[in-house]
């Protein structure tokens, strides 16, 4: 399986590339906060396919410097360059809420049964209209979705078979309303920490457990302080390829399908890599001592029923309602 990742990124990173040697018309700056490492780093894949295919694709006419590992900022600092037109884009997903509120839909808990419907929805029409509201009322296009992978609970105390084992459970989230509304809906306590504090939190007992999608956990080394996982799913991440719509519009039209088609592909790749990763490493977490567990159909409802309408409650105060109800309509009519 490890060749087989190589192979593919080795594949894509690499596809048609000439040589150039004309300088370029145009420079492309583009930032994410993930490690820097194709094979393992779902948004570095992404970014330096995307790389190679818009350098190649354009003949040597845009040239994309990538800045990953958080070199310019963590993903708000970037994002709002990228409105501002000192970065042409970057790549993000729990941020993007915070200047778009709509993004937020996706954060529903139990949205997404699987990662085949979120692809039919985010791919489908109610994905381009939460593109198209992106573009109207913040100026940043997105050039597509990929993903930053399911949510999963860990802690240190039990097994969570159910909603009722997470009782009194001290969960670390993020600073955002809706995993804390998430969290205290299933009976915890969520205890909001800086991501920099985590690991010492969950080491010295200041909470019991966080949520985090498989390869975090990994890259996080929380198997070192967590015994038990839980692939719950509680939250498909999204992941937004955003570009300053300035700097799109000024290209012209033969480059800026270049710079579509290059994402279109990249973002494949993003999702490709995520999914290999996510499976590989529910290997590497059972060898460094984690006991994971799968719900059943009947124990992931009792989660989907005891979060999600609380959550998309709270929602209704930021969002339109109608909103709401065009996205779970379209993950119905995707899963039939």
């Amino acid at each position: 399986m490890k060749r087989l990742l190589i192979s593919i990124c080795i594949f894509f990173l690499f596809l048609g590339i000439t040589t150039v040697n004309a300088e370029p018309e145009y420079v492309l700056k583009l930032a994410h906060s993930s490690a820097i490492n194709v094979y393992e780093a779902h948004q570095h894949a992404l970014a330096m396919t995307f790389k190679n295919l818009l350098e190649s694709g354009s003949g040597g006419r845009i040239e994309v410097r990538v800045f990953g590992a958080g070199t310019v900022g963590g993903e708000r600092e970037y994002v709002e360059a990228v409105l501002t037109g000192s970065l042409e884009a970057g790549l993000a997903s729990g941020v993007v809420g915070s200047f778009f509120p709509p993004a937020m839909i996706t954060d529903i808990p139990y949205l997404f049964p699987n990662a085949m419907i979120a692809y039919k929805v985010l791919d489908g029409s109610f994905g381009e209209k939460l593109s198209n509201l992106l573009l109207e009322h913040t100026g940043l296009r997105n050039l597509g979705f990929s993903e930053i992978g399911y949510r999963h609970f860990t802690n240190k105390v039990r097994p969570i078979h159910t909603p009722k084992d997470m009782a009194g459970l001290k969960i670390r989230v993020q600073e955002s309303p809706i995993f804390v509304t998430l969290v205290k809906s299933l009976g915890a306590n969520p205890t909001p920490i800086a991501w920099t504090e985590t690991y010492t939190a969950l080491q010295t007992g200041i909470v019991d457990g966080q949520e985090n999608p498989v390869g975090t956990i990994i890259f996080a080394k929380f198997a070192e302080v967590q015994d038990y996982l839980t692939l719950d799913g509680h939250v498909y991440g999204v992941n937004w390829f955003l570009m300053n719509n300035k700097f799109f519009e000024n290209l012209p039209l033969d480059l800026r399908k270049v710079v579509v088609d290059s994402a279109k592909i990249a973002n494949l790749v993003c999702r490709g890599i995520s999914q290999l990763n996510s499976a590989l490493g529910l290997e590497k977490l059972k060898e460094a001592g984690m006991e994971i567990y799968v719900p059943t159909p009947e124990e992931k409802e009792l989660f989907k029923n005891a979060a999600q309408g609380p959550v998309i409650e709270w929602l209704k105060t930021q969002i339109s309602i109608d909103l709401i109800n065009e996205a779970l309509a379209a993950v119905e009519e995707a899963n039939n």
